[in-house]
């Protein structure tokens, strides 16, 4: 008889490794520039004390907090009755998948966003109009929601099932939430916060635990950590 081999384990990645990598490249180009131009003595050390990096560059390492952050929790919700992969590659593209939760509910493309301020979605269309927007902070965030519709594209086309349900999700960290908020839902995105995307995750659906085994490995292996 042969031995029962288990199989290997499934490479879940780590939360907000690209985006912490693009920040240390570009911080250290920055620094770079700055030896260049003062040298690496005296003069190099203090052009770098009083000089910051651009916002273009710190909002990496802000955006890598937040994929941590919203990791972290969903890891804790989550516990035994999902899978969760962080920071997938997708081929042929310089993108990343930021989270994929896959339970019985079916697969959850989960984009990490920290912003601060209140997340509301608004009709800016007028009287005869409808135009529903995401707004966080007073400002407009629709593009985030657009932004997704790849994502799902991506992962649609490693499934290829169209019985296996894809659900896109921002989930906000840092951002204001009014008393007794509940997920907003913006062409076909779930907008919300980590915990409460947990539970929506959690939902009853028609994903048998082999099939959550299956998919799961199917997804790590054709869009892999970084």
């Amino acid at each position: 008889m042969v031995p029962l081999v288990d199989p290997p384990p499934i490479d879940t990645g780590t939360p907000g490794t690209s985006a912490r990598k693009e920040f240390e490249r570009r911080h250290a180009k920055r620094e770079r520039q700055i030896e260049e131009t003062w040298g690496t003595g005296r003069l190099g050390r203090i052009a770098k004390f009083l000089s910051d990096d651009p916002q273009t560059t710190t909002a990496w390492a802000k955006g890598a907090h937040g994929e941590v952050r919203v990791g972290e929790i969903l890891g804790k919700r989550l516990a035994e009755d999902a899978v969760l992969l962080h920071d997938r590659k997708v081929p042929k593209t310089r993108g990343n998948i930021d989270h994929l939760a896959i339970a019985s509910s079916g697969v959850w493309i989960i984009d990490a966003k920290k912003y601060a301020g209140k997340v509301e979605k608004r009709d800016v269309g007028g009287f005869f109009k409808t135009d529903l927007r995401l707004y966080v902070g007073g400002r407009d965030r629709t593009k985030s929601v657009d932004g997704l519709q790849w994502q799902v594209d991506a992962v649609r086309a490693v499934l290829d099932d169209d019985a296996i349900p894809v659900h896109p999700a921002l989930s906000f960290v840092d951002a204001q939430w009014p008393i007794f908020a509940k997920p907003l839902q913006l062409k076909g995105v779930w907008i919300s916060w980590p915990a409460k995307l947990a539970d929506l995750v959690l939902r009853d659906g028609p994903l048998s635990v082999d099939d959550v085994e299956r998919i799961s490995r199917l997804l790590a292996h054709r869009l892999p950590a970084h």
